[in-house]
């Protein structure tokens, strides 16, 4: 069975929304949204596809996002946006920057409810998916008395395009800085409280909101973040350009790719669906590397830049905002990957007769160099032995595909807690419930492959273009309501400790403690301590020697 981002991008599946319309005015103009019903029956207010910043075509392709401007008359909010570009067959276009919001209490009068607002930012690796609603659809959250925000942000080489001086990069990062500021100004229209932002975040959009906390054009957009399965503090450095991505992306589209300038020119040609389609000519080896674009510090080019240092060096000496957090992580992750390796048997042997070559593709770390080949070493050595590479190493493999993700959020947990004294709740999702993004092949897709990478996702939205709603009485509805009261609960408190359940004691160096998130709530320590030991002395925070790689 193939890995799941190729077939999940080729689903088609559309949202139905009610003919009743809303009305609005915001300090950018007014807008007309519909309404949808929650899974307990109440009714969304939604305002979907309001554009934040201007169509980022032509002149200003591979060009910080510029803001909207303030609108006449009525806005049309009753449909979603379009994809970003990218392998969809949903609506793509080059013009994407839209962003939808979601309550189910508007101001009345003089009364405004000024409710917490939650933020979504979304998954897809830098290159895919979306803030739809049939992506991220509010059916299930709505239910809690919280404003959803969700977003769109350009994506692969349109969004992190990164040549130096000719293209500093980051903007698909800077799309989100401007939608956050949109949402300062206008958010209390909808009756959400500036004051009380939380970012939540997955994979891809964990990654963001890690350097969110450190970007200073960031400062003050939010208040609360939640970081799942995700995080850009792992074993690898953010690059300073990404020309050798550059000079690949112009071969595949025909471009030439002999300097900065006459990529970027070419490359201004070329159409966005092209670009987007483009993306799985990135992969060398199976479906690897998942991590392809990749946000970048930026050079002093004149410009305001979203980051001018790494992001790892200003976790660890506290250059960073100190907020309550909430992170963590699904049980097995990527193992699907895993699976597509040891089923492949022409991919397995390359991997046994040349792990030093494959594994850094696999894992995420520097290629090419003695350290590289030494990483490599002690991790097959750790996890899969001196054996053979065979069906035996599923195991071991599936452990490391996790680990990837695990280790930069447990180092997150780490360097945030050595210097700020907001609480960190970290946890481990276990729950395995019927659905998943990823099933054990030849099982038609009925048998899911342990916790995978965003199957605790389908728990807080309605994911329309891959699952079927889960209403009251389905077995899907009390993990539901336990996983949409917790992150609301945060939201509104900052502890995501809800009544009836055990107490969510916070993560400290000393104790360690995490929740894992199954059937039951059931606080632990030393999440996966033997093996992040390993990663952390192959990988210290302050290297003899600083490698910048991509």
């Amino acid at each position: 069975m193939m890995w799941w981002y190729p077939l999940l991008l080729l689903v088609v599946l559309k949202c139905v929304s009610s003919a009743q319309n809303v009305h609005v005015k915001t300090p950018s103009g007014e807008i007309e949204g519909s309404t949808l019903t929650s899974r307990l029956g109440k009714t969304i207010y939604s305002f979907r596809g309001i554009r934040y910043a201007k169509a980022p075509i032509n002149e200003l392709r591979f060009k910080p996002p510029v803001p909207v401007e303030n609108w006449n008359g009525t806005y049309n909010a009753t449909a979603d946006g379009p994809n970003c570009p990218q392998p969809a067959t949903d609506p793509v276009s080059e013009d994407c920057l839209f962003l939808n919001v979601y309550t189910t209490k508007l101001p009345d009068g003089t009364n405004n409810p000024k409710r917490p607002v939650i933020v979504h930012i979304h998954p897809g690796g830098f290159y895919a998916f979306s803030g739809r609603s049939n992506w991220v659809g509010p059916q299930y959250l709505m239910d809690k008395e919280v404003v959803l925000v969700t977003l769109n942000y350009r994506l692969g080489a349109l969004g992190f395009l990164s040549l130096g001086k000719e293209s500093p990069g980051n903007y698909g990062l800077k799309d989100q800085v401007v939608a956050l500021r949109w949402i300062q100004k206008n958010i209390e229209a909808f009756g959400g409280d500036p004051g009380s932002v939380t970012l939540h975040g997955y994979s891809a959009g964990a990654w963001s909101i890690s350097l969110h906390m450190v970007a200073l054009m960031s400062r003050g957009l939010f208040h609360k973040a939640i970081l799942g399965s995700g995080a850009a503090l792992g074993q690898w450095d953010l690059p300073y350009a990404q020309l050798d991505l550059a000079k690949k992306q112009a071969q595949i589209v025909g471009c030439p790719d002999t300097t900065p300038k006459e990529i970027i020119d070419c490359l201004r040609t070329v159409p966005a669906e092209k670009l987007g389609n483009s993306l799985f000519q990135f992969r060398e080896f199976g479906s690897n590397p998942v991590l392809i674009w990749s946000p970048v510090v930026e050079d002093d080019y004149g410009q305001e830049p979203f980051l001018d240092e790494p992001a790892l060096r200003l976790f660890r000496y506290g250059n960073f905002q100190k907020i309550p957090i909430m992170t963590g992580i699904t049980k097995d992750e990527f193992a699907g990957l895993a699976v597509e390796l040891v089923q492949n048997a022409t991919l397995l042997k390359q991997l046994d007769d040349d792990f030093e070559k494959y594994a850094p593709i696999c894992f995420f770390y520097e290629r090419g160099t003695e350290r590289s080949k030494d990483i490599s070493r002690s991790i097959r050595d750790f996890y899969l032995g001196d054996e053979p590479l065979s069906n035996a190493s599923l195991n071991g493999l599936s452990k490391i595909y996790k680990d990837i993700v695990g280790f930069p959020v447990d180092r997150a947990v780490e360097l945030i807690s050595r210097k700020s004294s907001k609480p960190i709740y970290y946890y481990e999702f276990t729950y395995q419930g019927r659905y998943s993004f990823y099933y054990l092949p030849g099982t038609n897709n009925t048998v899911p492959n342990g916790v995978a990478h965003h199957d605790d996702l389908l728990y807080l939205y309605y994911i329309s273009i891959a699952f079927p709603f889960f209403g009251p009485n389905s077995p899907e509805s009390k993990m539901i309501e336990k996983m949409t009261s917790m992150w609301a609960q945060f939201a509104k408190t900052g502890n995501p400790t809800i009544a009836g359940e055990v107490e969510w004691e916070p993560y400290s160096n000393d104790t360690k403690k995490y929740m894992e998130i199954g059937e039951k709530l059931t606080l632990k320590n030393n999440l996966s301590e033997e093996r992040y030991a390993l990663w952390r002395k192959l990988f210290p925070i302050f290297p003899k020697t600083v490698y910048y790689t991509f």
